[in-house]
C-alpha cells in the first residue's frame, strides 16, 4: 500500500512540476500568457512562478545574481526531487530511509518558507504550488513512518 501511495504521490508531484516548469517557459517568452491554473488576479500561478521567488527560493538570487547556475526553477529541483523519492522508494535499508526522510524535511522546509512568501509575500494563492505542498507533507509523513520502522531493524553485517 506504502509503495503505491509513493508512487502516485511521486507521479502527481513530478507532473504538477512539469507543468510549472511549461508555465514558467512560455510566460517567459510571452508576457500575456496565462496559464490554466489563473483564476484572477491572487489566483495566479504564472504571477508565481514568473517572480523571484520561483526560482532559487527566491534566496539564491539577492547572493549570486539571476544569471547564476545555482538560480534554477524550483520546479526543475521538484522533478529531480520526485525521481529520487520515487526511485530511492523502492530501495530497503537504513540509508535510502534517513536520505528519503532528510530529502523529505528539506522539501517540507522549502514548502513552508514557499507558503510563506505565497501568503504574505506575494499575497497570491498558487493552486500548483498548494497542490505541491500537499504531496510533499504526505511523502514526509509515509517517509517518517518508514525512518521508524528501518530504525528499530537489527543492523545486519
Amino acid at each position: 500500500m506504502a509503495a503505491a501511495l509513493r508512487a502516485v504521490l511521486c507521479v502527481a508531484g513530478a507532473a504538477l512540476s512539469v507543468y510549472a516548469l511549461h508555465v514558467e517557459h512560455h510566460a517567459a517568452k510571452d508576457p500575456s500568457y496565462r496559464a490554466a491554473c489563473d483564476l484572477g488576479p491572487s489566483v495566479s500561478c504564472t504571477r508565481v512562478f514568473s517572480s523571484r521567488w520561483g526560482r532559487g527560493l527566491g534566496l539564491v538570487e539577492p547572493v549570486l545574481g539571476r544569471e547564476s547556475v545555482l538560480n534554477v526553477p524550483n520546479s526543475a529541483v521538484g522533478v529531480i526531487f520526485y525521481l529520487l523519492q520515487g526511485l530511492l522508494g523502492t530501495r530497503r535499508g537504513r540509508l535510502a530511509a534517513v536520505t528519503l526522510l532528510g530529502t523529505s524535511v528539506a522539501s517540507a522546509l522549502a514548502s513552508l518558507w514557499l507558503a510563506g512568501v505565497l501568503l504574505f509575500g506575494l499575497r497570491d494563492l498558487c493552486l500548483v504550488c498548494v497542490s505541491t505542498y500537499g504531496v510533499n507533507l504526505a511523502l514526509l509523513g509515509l517517509n517518517l513512518r518508514r525512518w521508524k520502522v528501518e530504525r528499530k531493524r537489527p543492523k545486519t553485517a
